[in-house]
């Protein structure tokens, strides 16, 4: 095949995807003190993202090396399986800090730990079985009038994992609506208590809703171009069209390990010592919320 620009493009940001995710996974499962629910969540988006990263690659390599259509199959049901793990990670991660808002006096129990188990099975379980539908017979190498903007999946399977991301992009929406509600409620009642100034209560307010807004605002911008042309193109869509869209959804796992995990004291603590070459995965965190990460 003549080497196509835009594979290309993916392919590099395959790349970039799996080295930033892997040092988020190695300093997650190598530090025992980051068997806390929140950054058992975030492992799981970054475990997500970086099998999104070599799914991309993986694709490219036997696209142009090994062309195969039992191959085929396997790599874009990776690439399903990842993606979607990825958006419902950050669905779980939505959730867990809503509830830690919600339920501050009563998250750190066995409670917090069972449901985050659930959540995490309940993710991968339904993802796994999103990828193994191409697999498993679900495709239009057999009939190509019936494939969708992505071949070889149907153009019903790509419906449905559209409709399936508007539905948790709802959820966030209205999940980050309440936690803006009860950051600013919060805001308010410390700054009242402790006599702060109006001014202080609205810079910390403004912080708090802004932070939240970028992270909105990315998972939005990254997926609803493509979301949207899944449900409007087909198999005679331009491809251009379709490289265009679905690239800013692979730059969502590259900025997720910026977002999720970089941001936070405790990984950050972690990747300067291991820098410094003086890393020890005994060192005593302080217990963070989930809406500090």
């Amino acid at each position: 095949l003549a080497l196509n620009p835009w594979d290309v493009v993916l392919c590099i940001s395959g790349t970039i995807i799996s080295c930033e995710n892997a040092i988020v996974v190695v300093v997650i499962f190598y530090t025992p003190a980051f068997r806390a629910p929140m950054f058992l969540l975030i492992g799981s988006l970054a475990t997500a993202d970086l099998l999104a990263g070599l799914g991309l690659i993986l694709h490219f390599a036997f696209v142009y090396f090994i062309p195969s259509e039992a191959i085929s199959l396997l790599t874009v049901g990776l690439l399903v399986t990842s993606f979607t793990a990825s958006v419902s990670s950050l669905l779980t991660i939505t959730i867990d800090r809503y509830l830690s808002l919600y339920n501050a006096l009563t998250y750190y129990s066995e409670r917090t730990v069972t449901r985050t188990y659930i959540m995490l099975i309940l993710t991968w379980g339904a993802s796994i079985c999103y990828g193994l539908l191409p697999i498993m017979g679900w495709n239009c190498l057999k009939e190509p009038s019936a494939c969708s903007i992505v071949r070889p999946l149907l153009k019903n399977h790509l419906i449905i994992l559209s409709v399936s991301f508007f539905m948790v992009f709802a959820v966030m929406l209205q999940l980050y609506v309440q936690i803006c509600k009860i950051v600013c409620r919060h805001a308010h009642q410390i700054a009242v208590q402790r006599h702060f100034l109006a001014s202080s209560h609205y810079v910390t307010t403004r912080k708090g809703i802004a932070t939240l807004a970028v992270i909105l605002g990315t998972f939005a911008s990254c997926w609803l171009p493509f979301a949207v042309y899944c449900l409007l193109g087909d198999y005679s869509s331009p491809a251009l069209y379709t490289y265009l869209t679905l690239l800013p959804a692979t730059y969502n796992s590259m900025i997720n390990p910026v977002i999720y995990a970089f941001r936070n004291q405790e990984i950050q603590k972690v990747l300067w010592a291991v820098c410094c070459g003086c890393f020890s995965s005994t060192v005593p965190f302080r217990s963070r919320s989930p809406s500090d990460v």
